[in-house]
């Protein structure tokens, strides 16, 4: 997919995905209790949040899973009880993320995977619910690679270098519409823009430990080369630097830690099948 460039160290990229692909395959905290909601198993309550909503109506704890919602069917009702979840655990202060939208709610096993409710973005990671990101990777005519650095003000990473498009998926968005708007918001690219691109693919499904509870995030990417006239430009001021960088230099950032750690599983993915050497 992209212009040939100057080939990398083969046995440096497969070093540096195994390394992260492992750093991003964590175990929840301890103590954490698996999470069902509306009787569908959905991800990890970790104790911080079991504790603040241990007297909630509508949750159900003891000492091995949780309970949300466990006499309700998807729907009005439970996507209210949810919102009202939300609301507490805001309160509490645990919601650093809170951003008054909208994610869906997925079932964290089974496939295809089932579609239970929708609830605030906030609230994703501090209850463990998976989540679904959309990526671009951004190439030159040259051969070089758009990078965005987030801007210092994001709850999560700020400062840190990312891919160029990376965001979540709203809920009941489709894939496609998600990266069009993310490649909008996030680096002023026009659809026709991204038209070359090529499908979208799942690169892992990120779990991690975090200060707010846990990620559980199906990373989806692409490629697109862009034309010369297309420079990319932040419009919704959650990246403060966008950056075109030679393979090399890239590859240099990653192994020093610069990247998020999604972006340098998408960005090392990508490196290998298109810029891997001998």
């Amino acid at each position: 997919m992209p212009p040939r460039a100057p080939l990398l160290p083969r046995s440096d990229l497969k070093a540096l995905l195994q390394a992260y692909l492992e750093r991003a395959n964590q175990t929840p905290h301890d103590g954490s209790l698996p999470l069902s909601i509306a009787g569908y198993r959905c991800g990890w309550l970790f104790p911080p949040i079991a504790d603040t909503l241990k007297n909630t109506t509508g949750v159900e704890l003891d000492d091995t899973q949780a309970h949300i919602g466990r006499s309700l069917a998807p729907g009005a009702g439970l996507d209210a009880l949810l919102a009202t979840i939300a609301e507490t655990l805001r309160a509490a202060g645990h919601t650093p993320g809170w951003r008054n939208e909208l994610l869906d709610v997925w079932t964290d096993a089974g496939d295809p995977p089932v579609r239970v409710a929708a609830i605030e973005r906030g609230v994703m990671r501090p209850l463990g619910l998976v989540t679904r990101a959309v990526h671009l990777n951004g190439w030159s005519t040259d051969g070089r690679l758009w990078v965005a650095r987030r801007a210092l003000t994001k709850a999560t990473d700020p400062g840190r270098w990312d891919t160029l498009v990376g965001g979540l998926i709203g809920a009941g968005e489709p894939e496609q519409l998600a990266l069009v708007r993310e490649c909008d918001e996030e680096a002023g690219l026009d659809p026709q823009d991204i038209a070359p691109r090529n499908a979208l693919h799942q690169v892992t499904r990120m779990r991690r430990r975090i200060p707010e509870g846990y990620q559980a995030e199906d990373v989806l990417t692409c490629e697109c080369v862009l034309a010369p006239h297309v420079i990319p430009k932040n419009r919704d001021g959650e990246v403060m630097e966008i950056r075109c960088l030679a393979p090399a230099e890239v590859l240099r950032m990653l192994q020093e830690g610069a990247f998020t750690v999604e972006a340098t599983i998408v960005i090392t993915e990508d490196l290998l099948r298109n810029c891997a050497g001998d």
